[in-house]
């Protein structure tokens, strides 16, 4: 019987520009670490690994990736979701994570790097992603600009668009493949876009000891509907019991967990009232 030789994990290169950007994010959220092929690399395969492309193609390999969600839900509940449920997780346990791919490196030095589908690889059981970066934007004056693949681009907005750019690029062929089994339209799936970029980089935001910031940067990020995405990041503020200030805000898509827990709701759910919210944040110390 023939061996199955697996492929090692990509080592970061310490040239990389994105080299930082990932090490630190891997420092704040260890359940996450990124790691790079270099230009040319090959992605890796074998256990569970599973390239994005993959996943895009449909068919065994994201079969495969769900029936990890299947069998968890079945596991942590005791009970089977539907279909659609069961997608849902599944899209938002690979889209969070890679939308941090483009947006912690643009967060903490303003580089975004390129990143297609078929430039990334996920083991969601050691919680690493691969990632091939060829190209990237980056503003005037930033050092790596010199470098192979850079691309400069004129300030600030042009640097956030190049952001939403990117990750769209790569998501749009992952909703493609996402969209029958979740039952869902356009819209509605490009609403969990918004929400993964929005409630990822706030997440690591807080993480880094940066939330205001997270919470600013993200607003100018998505200001509003902007192609393709379906709404705003849609921070407010809620008033504590004491007049503390609370953030907040409304997901622009619902992750279905109310089908297996309909008392537990997500605090960003238009499905929890302020009331709500408010009690839980109070409680939490947030």
């Amino acid at each position: 019987m023939a061996m199955c030789t697996l492929a090692p994990a990509p080592t970061a290169s310490a040239a990389s520009p994105f080299a930082a950007s990932y090490t630190r994010l891997a420092e704040v959220l260890p359940s996450l670490r990124v790691v790079e092929t270099g230009v040319g690399g090959e992605l890796p395969r074998g256990g569970h690994w599973v390239r994005a492309a993959e996943l895009a193609g449909g068919g065994a390999a994201l079969d495969s990736f769900l029936a990890w969600d299947d069998e968890q839900v079945r596991r942590d509940y005791g009970q089977p979701a539907r279909p659609d449920v069961i997608a849902s997780f599944g899209l938002h346990r690979y889209a969070w994570p890679a939308c941090l791919l483009v947006t912690v490196p643009w967060f903490l030095h303003r580089r975004v790097p390129r990143v297609p589908v078929d430039a990334v690889a996920f083991d969601r059981a050691e919680g690493r992603m691969a990632v091939r970066i060829e190209e990237f934007s980056c503003l005037p004056g930033d050092p790596a600009a010199r470098l192979p693949g850079a691309r400069v681009v004129p300030d600030a907005e042009a640097l956030r668009a190049a952001v939403r750019e990117a990750t769209a690029e790569h998501l749009s062929p992952v909703l493609d493949a996402f969209r029958p089994r979740m039952r869902r339209g356009p819209r509605a799936l490009w609403g969990m876009a918004t929400d993964e970029i929005t409630e990822g980089l706030w997440y690591v935001g807080h993480l880094l000891g940066e939330e205001r910031r997270a919470r600013a940067e993200v607003e100018l990020l998505l200001p509003g509907s902007v192609t393709p995405y379906a709404q705003g990041a849609g921070f407010r503020e809620l008033t504590g019991p004491d007049g503390e200030r609370f953030p907040t805000r409304d997901r622009a898509s619902c992750c279905l967990f109310y089908t297996l827990r309909p008392e537990d709701t997500c605090a960003t759910c238009p499905r929890t009232c302020d009331t709500e919210r408010v009690n839980r944040l109070t409680r939490s110390g947030a």
